[in-house]
């Protein structure tokens, strides 16, 4: 049964399910309904979590974008897997998710960058990202740098930029309810679909 406005524990499958949360997300928080904290760990094994903005969501996989040599692009490249949390206070929902990762393709991540603002473009280039910046200003000086060499026709997408795909092992939905008796169901990848389990709270 797809019940996505009463039951939504009853839902065959987790990705109408999430589109319509998403969609209601989008109307009622104030500021980035895409935003998940991503979490991956390091070589050490241990785990690193930051928010990240959700720029793509299909049966195939959630995708976000970074710099390829910051801290997330190095650890997923070094354990490509990773788990996500979306949420929405003003909702009181929580999705969260996880497994395995792959880079999306080139021409998914040409696509999305050319579809970014002029100065974000810029800024991919002139951002180091995750590693020491001595000053503001050697910031600034940089994006400056960058904007002269890019200052006529399109800026191209940096070899070191690109994007990500969770391919979803497991979706969790979460909805709060009094005396801290929420609603939870859990998605689990299986070879022929999805199986479904209603959890405690």
């Amino acid at each position: 049964m797809d019940n996505l406005t009463g039951d939504f524990t009853e839902a065959s499958e987790p990705f109408r399910l999430f589109e319509t949360w998403l969609a209601e997300a989008s109307r009622s928080e104030p500021n980035d309904a895409n935003a998940m904290a991503l979490a991956t760990v390091d070589a050490d094994g241990l785990p690193d979590v930051r928010m990240v903005l959700l720029k793509g969501a299909d049966p195939s996989g959630f995708v976000f974008y970074t710099n390829l040599e910051s801290a997330k692009g190095v650890e997923l490249a070094g354990q490509p897997k990773a788990a996500a949390v979306f949420h929405w206070k003003s909702l009181r929902r929580q999705v969260r998710i996880r497994g395995p990762v792959s880079r999306v393709s080139d021409a998914e991540a040409d696509a999305y960058f050319a579809s970014r603002p002029r100065d974000s473009r810029i800024g991919a280039w002139a951002s180091q990202q995750s590693r020491p910046l001595e000053s503001r200003f050697a910031l600034e000086k940089a994006v400056a740098v960058k904007a002269a060499r890019y200052a006529v026709g399109e800026v191209p997408r940096p070899p070191y930029w690109s994007g990500f795909r969770i391919a979803p092992v497991a979706i969790e939905f979460w909805q709060d309810k009094p005396f801290r008796l929420h609603d939870r169901v859990r998605f689990t990848k299986a070879a022929d679909g999805w199986t479904t389990a209603r959890l405690y709270p």
